[in-house]
């Protein structure tokens, strides 16, 4: 992955996804938008306690960054679980999809932006460019427990006749294992959910452990038969790189929102 700038939109955009062509990308920074400190500046969440007016003009900044329409830009109320939102038929009413609780977005519609909006979490972007279907997916622990990268290749697969062989995926900056402690509850949930926690989450004393959130999707894209030259892992710890992203963690809930974003070209 490499950092790019599209109008005023600085942006991690997805090497894998872009010798495919058909669409346009990435995940967002923090920088170039209109909001204050402590969202400053490109906030494009709406649950945050920022100014709706300025996280509306953000989200136009980003819209016409990538030649789209603001009001074709998707998101969805996020609630940590797996639940998908389809969008499958063309011009829908999208105002009432921001009030649905749900998790990841999937759609064949070309020109309509979907995004989930992150700050912490990981998140994934899926690609199938033979059936021109795309997905954004946003996992935290507790949407990975519950196998939400898993239920979105399944529903690429089972929806639109996709084969897990031809889908790409690109997990975007996501906080690391160096600054994410989870405590045994975690721990036991995975365990639970039947993954391997120990191949993505190393001890680190006193009953915690350091979770790689990034490599627990990775493992369970694996597992879906999507190999492993169509999984881009992006290296940047959100926490760490204060100057690039928002952190919940790092911030202590005072922060911004950054989006992974994906769009069918028409």
């Amino acid at each position: 992955m490499e950092i790019r700038k599209s109008g005023r939109v600085h942006y991690v955009e997805s090497k894998l996804f872009s010798a495919r062509g058909g669409s346009v990308q990435g995940f967002t920074t923090r920088h170039e938008g209109v909001s204050r400190p402590p969202y400053n500046s490109l906030n494009l969440g709406l649950s945050t306690l920022d100014s709706p007016h300025n996280v509306e003009g953000n989200r136009s900044i980003l819209a016409r960054a990538f030649d789209a329409r603001v009001e074709k830009l998707v998101t969805v109320t996020q609630v940590h679980g797996n639940d998908l939102l389809l969008l499958d038929q063309p011009n829908p009413d999208f105002s009432h999809f921001l009030k649905l609780e749900c998790d990841g977005l999937v759609t064949n519609q070309p020109g309509v932006m979907i995004g989930v909006c992150v700050a912490d979490c990981a998140p994934v972007l899926l690609l199938d460019p033979v059936n021109k279907v795309v997905a954004a997916i946003h996992a935290g622990w507790k949407g990975t427990v519950a196998g939400i990268v898993a239920k979105g290749v399944q529903a690429m697969v089972n929806l639109f006749d996709g084969r897990p062989r031809d889908i790409l995926a690109s997990i975007g900056p996501t906080i690391g294992a160096c600054c994410y402690e989870v405590d045994e509850p975690v721990a036991e949930a995975f365990r639970n959910a039947g993954q391997d926690f120990e191949v993505f989450a190393q001890p680190s004393g006193d009953r915690k452990w350091r979770l790689d959130l990034a490599q627990a999707n990775r493992q369970q894209l694996l597992r879906t038969g999507i190999a492993e030259e169509n999984i881009e892992v992006c290296k940047l710890c959100v926490s760490c790189e204060k100057d690039l992203f928002f952190s919940y963690r790092r911030d202590k809930g005072e922060t911004g929102r950054q989006m992974g974003f994906i769009m069918l070209k028409k």
